[in-house]
């Protein structure tokens, strides 16, 4: 069902210092920032050979994370996400499974222009899980 990891997911207070970090200390390829007032969220994505890191800056109060930081001060990993070739077929089989898919359980279009959903932590041993179709 799910396919390769797209993405792990950090959440950060400042997300010009975290990306200075990867850029210049780590010495990692970091793409512009971009905003998504949708999700609450500005983000930068790490390229990595075989995967990527989101860095996760919370935008308005509102964010998600926003409350996250709020509970993790020095933030940390929010998600995981794997990559799906049909999300809403997905989407069916595991709520069938017993899975709880967050939100209206409609996808949303995601950082990379794609439909996302998110899945309730306490499904996947205490991870946030974020599906992103392909």
């Amino acid at each position: 069902m799910i396919g390769r990891l797209n993405h792990v997911a950090i959440a950060v207070r400042d997300l010009g210092v975290a990306t200075a970090v990867y850029r210049d200390t780590l010495g990692a390829h970091v793409s512009q920032p971009q905003a998504l007032p949708e999700h609450g969220v500005t983000v930068v994505f790490i390229e990595l050979p075989n995967t990527k890191i989101e860095l996760l800056e919370p935008l308005g109060e509102a964010s998600p994370i926003a409350r996250f930081l709020e509970k993790n001060p020095d933030g940390g990993m929010h998600h995981i996400c794997y990559e799906v070739d049909d999300i809403l077929a997905t989407r069916d089989q595991l709520k069938q499974a017993g899975a709880r898919v967050l939100g209206d359980g409609e996808p949303k279009i995601g950082a990379h222009g794609k439909p996302v959903l998110f899945l309730h932590p306490k499904d996947f041993s205490g991870t946030l899980v974020e599906l992103e179709q392909v």
